[in-house]
């Protein structure tokens, strides 16, 4: 099983391109979810010109045969997962806290963008460079940047920012808004304003909510 250094090391990988990757002498920023939402970029935006193929993405960055989804579900597994020739992972467990599901078969799992593809280029993406968004696609740099859930619900959330889509389960949208701004801070991604007005209503209900991130630039 991969470790969390070993997606690390993964990330680190990526340093070797001239891509936006976390600076490990870049000390984590920790405040207060309330806080973090007003520390969000407000700007409006366009999705003129996305493709998703403008991010190149499940890559073997560090060329152990694992590309970034198999990096994922070996991280993510609560237990030793089961892999097969070629980094193919094939059993283990693993909790979908967006629904609060276990998962032990990796085809009913979906690799989550946090911050989806398209949302990151209506939010500054689309002013980087194809090797800066390769970064983004692939960031084995923060636990919070790419998550495994069940393929339902990342099909149900598909591009869409909090103020239109929410995990089902509730115990999980005060985490699930922290992970994302801390998402939008770490890549200097910006807000749109009903974005902003539905996580900062989260917040109210959050109490000490924390949110941590390491800027990627």
């Amino acid at each position: 099983m991969i470790t969390k250094t070993m997606r690390g090391l993964a990330a680190a990988a990526l340093t070797v391109l001239p891509l936006l990757a976390a600076s490990p002498s870049q000390a984590a920023e920790v405040v207060s979810l309330t806080d973090a939402v007003q520390q969000l970029p407000l700007a409006a935006e366009s999705r003129a010109g996305y493709q998703r193929t403008s991010f190149k993405h499940w890559v073997d960055a560090d060329r152990d045969s694992c590309n970034t989804r198999s990096e994922v579900l070996l991280d993510e597994s609560r237990v030793p997962a089961t892999v097969e020739s070629g980094c193919k992972v094939t059993a283990g467990e693993w909790f979908s806290y967006y629904d609060g599901v276990t998962v032990t078969v990796p085809g009913g799992l979906d690799i989550d963008h946090m911050v989806p593809l398209a949302e990151a280029w209506d939010s500054g993406a689309s002013q980087w460079t194809a090797a800066e968004r390769e970064a983004y696609a692939n960031d084995l740099g923060s636990e919070r940047s790419l998550v495994a859930v069940t393929a339902k619900t990342n099909r149900s959330k598909s591009d869409q920012d909090p103020s239109t889509w929410l995990p089902p389960l509730a115990d999980a949208r005060c985490t699930y808004a922290a992970d994302w701004v801390a998402t939008k801070l770490r890549w200097n991604l910006t807000a749109d304003q009903p974005e902003v007005e539905a996580l900062a209503a989260i917040a109210e209900s959050c109490g000490a909510q924390a949110v941590e991130y390491e800027p990627a630039n």
